[in-house]
């Protein structure tokens, strides 16, 4: 089969290596296709867990083709999705409940084989079913379930407001999740007007364009439903200067959520005193384990969707051999939203 192997960072190859076999409790699956996405440029620079040789690729749709010894929850040919994310059972973390923060966590195409491939396999318990799913909305399973997890993180209020600054493809399936969640007023804030369009189009109370850089912040401010800021504020581009933004275009009370992945390098300051003369609380949302099952109920019932007409979120579709232009889309194509792999 085919596959992409990095060997180092920012050295890979689509190389022909050997199918392989399910071992016991194990499932095998044809790949459909595999979402590409932020994190995925860290994998590339040998961040975020890389351990190489990698094949990347943790967002996938498939059907299975066949089955370890001890697998019966599954059938050959039906279509699953796969939580890539593994925590450890053992650790202190794990013993208190908080699996998300598992210093020991594995995770499929970060630092075990993944999805960009023509078949991958999959521990049977990472794996669930997504027939009836179009395979376009499947292969947003992952993402939503970091979405779940962000809105459980948020602990979003009834009646509340939200402001989401990114319109990415995670960006736009949180803004989704915030309103079912209960947030009143959700607004998505970003530069780039087709995003934007879609975020709208997916329900948003409110999009702002918004320059790449000089945000008018008051103005930003202001925009929200009581002019004096939004109960909850989320950084869903990895950028550090947006993060800078949104401590003071958060309400008194309110809570800043770091959703986007950052590099690893990268600070932002806040002003502490604001913090604590206004009780401003300052969450990270990272990836999640135990969000799958929400995600895709929330996919079947309809409440987050990849798209309405023609303003879907999947933009682009490569073939596995072109991968390399894939990540060079979604570095650098303004007309890229989200980008897919179909092996």
């Amino acid at each position: 089969m085919k596959a992409v192997v990095y060997t180092a960072p920012h050295q890979f190859t689509v190389a022909e290596v050997p199918v392989p076999d399910p071992g016991p409790g194990q499932v095998l699956i044809t790949v459909l296709q595999a979402g590409l996405c932020g994190t995925d440029l860290h994998l590339d620079a040998g961040e975020f867990m890389a351990a190489f040789p990698m094949t990347p690729g943790h967002e996938v749709v498939g059907v299975v083709d066949a089955l370890g010894d001890g697998v019966e929850q599954f059938t050959v040919g039906q279509q699953v999705t796969v939580n890539p994310n593994r925590a450890c059972g053992h650790c202190p973390f794990c013993r208190e409940g908080r699996p998300i923060l598992c210093p020991n966590m594995t995770g499929l195409g970060t630092n075990l084989p993944g999805f960009f491939a023509e078949y991958a396999v999959a521990p049977v318990d990472q794996v669930f079913d997504a027939e009836g799913l179009d395979p376009d909305t499947a292969v947003l399973t992952e993402p939503t379930s970091c979405a779940v997890h962000g809105v459980e993180t948020a602990a979003v209020r009834p009646g509340s407001s939200a402001l989401v600054i990114g319109a990415g493809p995670t960006g736009l399936l949180l803004a989704q999740l915030l309103a079912t969640g209960g947030a009143a007023h959700v607004a998505v804030a970003a530069p780039t007007r087709f995003k934007l369009d879609t975020a709208a189009a997916l329900g948003a109370d409110l999009v702002i364009e918004i320059p790449r850089g000089g945000v008018d912040v008051e103005a930003l401010r202001g925009s929200s439903p009581t002019g004096d800021g939004f109960d909850l504020v989320v950084e869903a581009t990895g950028s550090a200067a947006v993060a800078r933004l949104c401590v003071p275009v958060t309400r008194s009370g309110g809570t800043t959520l770091i959703y986007g992945v950052a590099d690893p390098d990268a600070a932002f300051s806040v002003n502490p005193y604001d913090v604590f003369r206004r009780e401003i609380s300052v969450k990270g949302s990272f990836a999640e384990i135990t969000s799958f099952d929400a995600a895709l109920a929330a996919l079947r019932s309809g409440r987050v969707r990849g798209g309405v007409g023609d303003q879907q979120l999947i933009t682009h579709r490569f073939a596995l051999a072109d991968y390399g232009a894939a990540l060079k889309a979604l570095r650098g194509d303004k007309t890229a939203h989200k980008i897919v792999i179909t092996p």
